[in-house]
Formats: C-alpha cells, sequence, structure tokens
C-alpha cells in the first residue's frame, strides 16, 4: 500500500533537494533558490520523511550527501528533466510548433499552390508532422465532422453549423473538351453551344453543392447539361473528356494537368468563379490551422 508520506512529496522538494546537493551549503543553494534558509531547511527534512531516509549529513564540517542522498541524487534530476521536457512539449504542442496536422485536399489546389505551402509550413515547422489526404468536398466535410481531418480545402463555404471556413483563391471555369473536337478550333466557347453535348461532372455524391452550381450556370443559360458520366475526381472527368467522351466544364487549374487530348478554351459568358475554401471544426484548436493558412497566404 502507498504510504502518506510517499504522496507528500512535490517537484519543488526534488528543486530544492537537486540544488543543494550540488552547492552542498544551504545558504548558496537558498539564495539559489531565492528563498530564505529555514523554508529549505523545512522541505529537506519533509522530502527525508517522504523518501524514508536521511539524503544529507550537516555537521560542523559543513555539508555532504549520504549515500542514500547520492542514490537518490541522479533519480532526482532524471525526473525533473522529465517534467521540464514535459512543460516544454506543452508549450511547444500550444504555440503550434509541434504535433500533427491532418489535411484534406481537392485536386485543383495540386495545382494552385499546395504543395508550395507544405514545403514552406515543414521548412518553418519541422517538428509538425502533416498528413495530406486527397478527398473530394464532401468526403471531406463528413471527415472534419468525425474529427478525421483537422483541416479541409473544399470547393464551397455551404457547410453544417459545425464547422467555418474562409476562402483561398478562385479561379475561372474554362471549358473542356476533346482535342479534335469542332468546337475546339474556337479561340472562346459560348455556353449555349454546349447545350446539345454529353456532359461529363464532377459527382454529385462527392460535392453536392459544386455540382449544383455548375448545373445552374447552364440553367442560366438556356439549358441543362446533357449529363453522360460523372467523375469522384476533377482529373478524372479531363481524362474522360480526353478519351472523347463528352464535355466538361472545369476549374483552370485543370490546363496543367498535362492530360493529352484534351483541351481548355475561355467561356465566351462571365460566369462565377470556381472558389476553394479552407474548412475546419469551429471547436478545434486554431495553432497548427491558423499557421497553415498563413502559408497559404504567400
Amino acid at each position: 500500500m502507498e504510504s502518506t508520506t510517499n504522496r507528500s512529496m512535490e517537484f519543488r522538494h526534488l528543486r530544492y533537494f537537486v540544488a543543494l546537493a550540488e552547492e552542498l551549503h544551504y545558504g548558496r543553494a537558498a539564495q539559489r533558490l531565492a528563498i530564505s534558509q529555514p523554508p529549505l531547511s523545512v522541505a529537506i527534512q519533509q522530502l527525508e520523511a517522504s523518501v524514508g531516509a536521511r539524503l544529507f549529513d550537516r555537521d560542523s564540517k559543513g555539508v555532504r550527501l549520504t549515500p542514500a542522498g547520492e542514490a537518490f541524487r541522479g533519480s532526482a534530476q532524471a525526473l525533473l528533466d522529465r517534467a521540464e521536457d514535459a512543460c516544454a512539449l506543452a508549450r511547444e504542442v500550444q504555440a503550434g510548433e509541434v504535433g500533427r496536422l491532418k489535411l484534406g485536399f481537392v485536386g485543383s489546389t495540386l495545382f494552385n499552390g499546395l504543395a508550395g505551402w507544405l514545403q514552406r509550413f515543414q521548412a518553418s515547422h519541422p517538428k509538425v508532422e502533416v498528413i495530406v489526404i486527397e478527398l473530394n468536398s464532401q468526403d471531406q466535410i463528413d471527415a472534419l465532422l468525425g474529427e478525421e481531418l483537422d483541416l479541409g480545402l473544399v470547393h464551397t463555404d455551404r457547410l453544417p453549423p459545425a464547422l467555418a471556413s474562409q476562402p483561398l483563391y478562385s479561379e475561372p471555369f474554362l471549358a473542356c473538351l476533346p482535342a479534335g473536337h469542332t468546337l475546339a478550333t474556337l479561340e472562346q466557347i459560348p455556353l449555349a453551344a454546349l447545350s446539345d453535348q454529353p456532359f461529363i461532372l464532377f459527382s454529385r455524391k462527392g460535392s453536392p453543392d459544386y455540382h449544383a452550381r455548375i448545373v445552374e450556370i447552364c440553367r442560366r443559360h438556356g439549358f441543362y447539361p446533357r449529363l453522360q458520366h460523372e467523375g469522384r475526381h476533377w482529373l478524372s472527368v479531363v481524362s474522360l473528356v480526353a478519351q472523347g467522351l463528352g464535355v466538361s466544364i472545369v476549374p483552370a487549374a485543370f490546363r496543367q494537368a498535362g492530360i493529352q487530348g484534351a483541351v481548355f478554351r475561355p467561356l465566351a459568358e462571365t460566369i462565377e468563379a470556381s472558389a476553394v475554401f479552407a474548412a475546419w471544426r469551429r471547436d478545434a484548436s486554431e495553432e497548427l490551422r491558423e499557421r497553415f493558412l498563413a502559408m497559404s497566404q504567400g
């Protein structure tokens, strides 16, 4: 059974013991600890009672460690070092200097600076482990709600109440066409010219809001897209277009994907841009998130 004396030991007693063990002089140890000698003497007596052994001998020749004190000294110093390490780690975590950041992203961010943000963040936060996972917007929202992600980069700001967001950037939509398509010879593509074309769109299930926005863009210009295929990732959509299976309207970033057989043309009409938002749980710690988002601002 644990004794009551063992439960009364404090880290303060250990600090006092180590100071006296190093100075071997009550006056100097008390001065180093910024206390008077009587509290130091009382603390050492309390520690000896707690340990159940005499740690110091004191006589006219001075102060010296007993064999028990010598044996206790190394463990006492190790305990103090571990406590300081624990405190330092806690401070680093609170300051956002150490920890783990689980980041979700949509494919377009790969062509809009994500790699650079990650490199700058890792260079300035070497003790932070960053885990990146490509997911469509809806899967990221679900993962954020399930606390499986700390931060998401999504195509929508229409989020559940438990999530917050901020805009990161926007880019124009472009018409995406097979290289041999007759419309590919035009410098700009009127939206109405796509009305009778088989459409390939981002999955409604993967990003309901994003899918609905593209459909609404078409509706405002006089037609509903004739949906032929859906892809869960934009690169899949562009690849299907490149195979001649239809046309699409995609974020401009995918011009940089280098997929042979797909061409991109500006739309003749001015339409709303494709936007990317950072999303997170409102109740989540902000330090790592804010530090990462700072990298996205350049």
